[in-house]
């Protein structure tokens, strides 16, 4: 199983297990002794992957051994290097259609190299679903769904013509047709393995994928995370991954949680105490009589937020809990005991309430389940939990506090704006935390049928009492499979959900990466009028500024059933405890009188929730529906480019490259194109959301002839580098220190000169300058957006200096060739003095070492010492070849 060309110095450990008769090689890792025992089971699937790949070229026995002995170097302070071989990669469109363009492109060069072109193809196998393209252009009626489908065939005709070709042209990849689900639930319910038996081996299933929810996963006991899209190319092409040995935290669960509280409520909660502990760059394992008491869909919707607390992943060993998921999945008897076999002979297999099968972690944090209250996070990052009795208070003290991920800076003669609005010709009036989107919404809660059923029996009590929502209140639900519509329609509440406006609008993440569609013109028109702070509430996993739609300042992530209740009062300012959620048939109906218990909801989930919805909704997915088979695509194994397309387009990333490597170069007498502060995001970086119809990107499509009702979301022009360039620092919330108010500005130097911050960038490449961002603490936290790499890449960046990263958009940095300089600790642009109107230089050369200390000079005399976060060896080779797609070309060139 190792890569080709070398031998396997552990074949040794190379053993038979027979399950049904038939008779299957694994390595017994347990025979490598107590070590092995004492590992957290995350770290042994590291450690297996490692054994079997072993081949003394690619991974190393020194790896092996690194891996072995976690215990005595994950505290390394220098970081000990590992190579990772994931055993599949995941993609979704948003992030998977740059990935296909750049294979495309990556055989043209390799043509133009005078080499075979047909070797570009995934070695690892590759999944890509089509479930980002979805907007919510219509909702509140029957027809919604299908209005909006037709729709996002007409938008995303060229991107999905694009995606068939590619599924027909390179081999070991699937793709799942647009309709089906959202990628991490169509990965939970349907395309984890669990335990690979490729040919007559078993091994555990892993994987990495373009989206930072990719963590989902481990909720089954599949290790995975989400990487930039350029590493996960590199994966897809067989390389193996260069990592750090993690340090793994030891997540103790104990109790169990209440009868009012939900599974949201759970993750909420980690998520504020993981983030306050500080897991950037950590496993963390949950462990403890607890987790036993949670379902898989509680567990994936808990790992689902690792990126939101900053782990790597979180990680829950397979226990029968998962043996139990899997057969509800209908994923076979003969699958679930090679599972179960296979696991429990190599030591992997979980007994939560046996203490003994604990192992040793880097620390330990717990949490007594019956403690979690009801509550929900924002108004502006995932990990600012509020418990929904301190609701009310917390929103108002946002109001008024100064302007920050906690306030909003109103003054007090504007708190008390009331703004009237004519809403199919009737009255009505919006102020302060009225709520005018909320969705049932994203991958964290749509997988779990025990929120997705509260929300439903939520709605046939509301209705009940003779609740309604109003109808200016733009609502939506968005299951992340058929399977959730099944039992939804099965147990009977979809008609109750219809009532409160909650009609099913499509299937796939839509509002929580802002696909959240307009709002009705007069109730733009009232937000803007007042400068109100209104409020979206969903039960996504994201609520960064600017993300879930342009009108809403204040954005809370909630539970499904939450996300009903809001609604339903119409403002996020509100206590539930003494304030009744609305007037019904007899009178004031408070939020206690309609909320289902826990003990209710799981009967009607045993009840409805059965193998046979999942048989009937994945046994034909491949085949997908009449829209997507009567597209059709072209043939052949290079692209047919079509130079006036405005979704796919050739990159120029390989544009005159040839074998012979370019020598790293000092960066000299290098402008400031943006100094901006702490949290800054790859949503603000390079935004998912709609296209602004005052900005570079709007400039260039109407040059093209397009009007702003075809321009689409820069998430759905990926393939074209021209738009995402222009889209890159675009978000409306962007603050740059260089301008006084938020927005894609900069300042040009010397000149002083105001404008956009693509134009700025095109003018200093024009005049031959190097430019470079200075940031603060958490640069790119959020989604793993290659486009945020690839952006700053085309606009001319040549480096960042900042206090701080997230692991993904690092090596993204790196994996563009975009030199990641990080502050000494203590340091950063305010202490250091630094205006962001300096020239700077910072001497590199070929001789360039990880995380070698490198100090930067400026035009005004200062000199301050940094670090260059390229921070394995790997990750120097990448760097000197400009990045990890030439790195593969030259690669795939040099072994034809």
């Amino acid at each position: 199983m190792g890569s080709k060309g070398g031998s396997n110095p552990f074949a040794h450990l190379e053993k038979t297990l027979e399950v049904g008769g038939v008779s299957y090689k694994y390595y017994d890792l347990g025979s490598l002794g107590i070590q092995f025992s004492r590992l957290p089971y995350s770290i042994r699937v590291l450690l297996e992957s490692a054994v079997r790949n072993c081949d003394e070229i690619q991974v190393l026995k020194s790896d092996v051994e690194k891996i072995l002995d976690w215990e005595s170097n994950e505290n390394d302070p220098a970081g000990v290097e590992v190579q990772f071989r994931p055993a599949r990669v995941i993609l979704q469109d948003f992030t998977g259609v740059p990935a296909v363009v750049d294979l495309a492109a990556m055989r043209d060069a390799v043509k133009v190299m005078g080499k075979n072109y047909e070797l570009v193809n995934p070695i690892c196998p590759t999944d890509l679903v089509i479930d980002h393209s979805v907007q919510v252009d219509h909702s509140g009626s029957s027809e919604a769904l299908e209005k909006n489908q037709a729709l996002e065939f007409e938008r995303n005709k060229e991107r999905f013509m694009f995606l068939k070709w590619g599924a027909k042209a390179f081999k070991n990849m699937l793709i799942v047709p647009p309709g089906c689900g959202i990628v991490h639930q169509v990965n939970l319910e349907y395309l984890a393995r669990v335990v690979f038996s490729d040919g007559d081996t078993f091994y555990p299933d892993s994987v990495v994928g373009t989206d930072s929810h990719t963590t989902m996963i481990n909720g089954l006991g599949v290790l995975g995370w989400g990487v930039g899209g350029i590493e996960a190319e590199a994966v897809m092409m067989g390389l193996p991954m260069s990592m750090v040995l993690p340090q793994v935290v030891g997540y103790r669960l104990t109790g169990e949680v209440n009868q009012y509280v939900t599974s949201t409520d759970v993750v909420l909660t980690i998520t504020k105490n993981l983030r306050q502990l500080g897991v950037v760059g950590k496993f963390v394992e949950f462990f403890g009589s607890g987790v036993a008491k949670l379902s898989i869909a509680d567990r994936a919707t808990i790992s689902n937020m690792a990126p939101e607390y900053g782990a790597t992943c979180a990680f829950f060993p397979v226990d029968n809990s998962t043996m139990q998921y899997l057969r509800q999945t209908n994923r076979g008897e003969k699958t679930i005991a090679n599972v179960e076999t296979y696991l429990k002979a190599v030591g992997m297999f979980r007994n939560y309430n046996n203490t003994a099968e604990d192992p040793v972690f880097s620390q330990v944090v717990e949490l007594d389940l019956s403690t979690v209250v009801s509550c929900m996070s924002g108004p502006k990052r995932p990990h600012d939990r509020v418990a929904v009795t301190e609701m009310k208070s917390d929103f108002q003290q946002c109001l008024t506090s100064k302007i920050g991920f906690k306030g909003y800076g109103i003054t007090a003669e504007k708190l008390s704006s009331v703004i009237p609005f004519v809403y199919e010709n009737r009255e009505y009036t919006i102020t302060h935390g009225s709520v005018l989107i909320a969705a049932i919404t994203s991958c964290t809660n749509t997988s779990n049928p025990s929120v997705m059923l509260g929300a439903g029996l939520l709605a046939k009590k509301a209705v009940e009492a003779g609740l309604t929502v109003a109808p200016y209140v733009k609502t939506s639900l968005s299951p992340g499979s058929g399977v959730v519509t099944y039992y939804l329609r099965e147990s009977g509440v979809i008609p109750f959900l219809q009532q409160l406006g909650f009609d099913i609008v499509g299937y796939g993440c839509m509002t929580c990466i802002g696909n959240s569609g307009p709002l009705p013109d007069p109730v733009a028109e009232a937000v803007e009028k007042g400068d109100l702070v209104c409020a979206g509430v969903l039960s996504g996993n994201r609520n960064f500024e600017g993300r879930i739609h342009p009108h809403l300042r204040a954005n809370y992530l909630a539970s499904p059933l939450l996300v009903i209740a809001y609604a339903i009062s119409g403002t996020v300012n509100i206590d539930f405890e003494t304030q009744p959620i609305g007037n019904g048939t007899n009178g004031p109906v408070f939020l206690r009188d309609i909320w289902p218990l826990r003990d209710e909801i799981q009967k009607v989930e045993q009840q409805f929730v059965i193998p046979a919805m999942f048989q009937d909704v994945y046994s034909n997915i491949q085949q997908g529906n009449k829209r997507w088979n009567d597209l059709q695509a072209p043939e052949g194994f290079l692209y047919p480019w079509d130079g006036e397309s405005t979704y796919i387009k050739n990159p120029p990333f390989f544009t005159g490259m040839t074998n012979e490597l370019t020598p790293v170069a000092p960066i000299k007498d290098a402008y400031v194109l943006l100094n901006l502060g702490d949290s800054v995001t790859t949503d603000h970086i390079s935004p998912a959301g709609s296209i602004s119809r005052v900005s570079p990107a709007a400039r260039y499509l109407s040059e093209r002839g397009l009007t702003p009702k075809d321009f689409n979301s820069y998430g759905s022009r990926r393939g074209n580098d021209a738009i995402m360039a222009r889209g890159t620092f675009a978000n409306i919330r962007l603050v740059n220190k260089l301008v006084a108010k938020s927005g894609p500005r900069t300042v040009h130097f010397p000149d002083g000169e105001e404008m956009d911050i693509f134009d700025a960038a095109e003018r200093y490449m024009g005049e031959g300058k190097q430019v470079i961002v200075l940031a603060g603490k958490e640069y790119g936290s959020g989604s793993s957006r290659d486009w945020a790499a690839k952006g700053p890449f085309l606009l001319g960046v040549k480096a960042v200096i900042a206090e701080s990263y997230e692991r993904i958009h690092r090596s993204n940095l790196v994996g563009m060739g975009i030199l990641p300089l990080q502050y000494l600790q203590g340091q950063n642009a305010e202490t250091l003095g630094l205006t962001g109107k300096e020239i700077f230089n910072i001497p590199i050369s070929d001789k360039i070492l990880a995380k070698q200390k490198i100090e930067v000079t400026t035009s005004a005399g200062k000199a301050f010492t940094t670090i260059a976060r390229i921070d394995t060896d790997v990750e120097v080779a990448y760097y000197k070849n400009g990045g990890i797609l030439p790195y593969m070309v030259r690669r795939i060139v040099s072994s034809n």
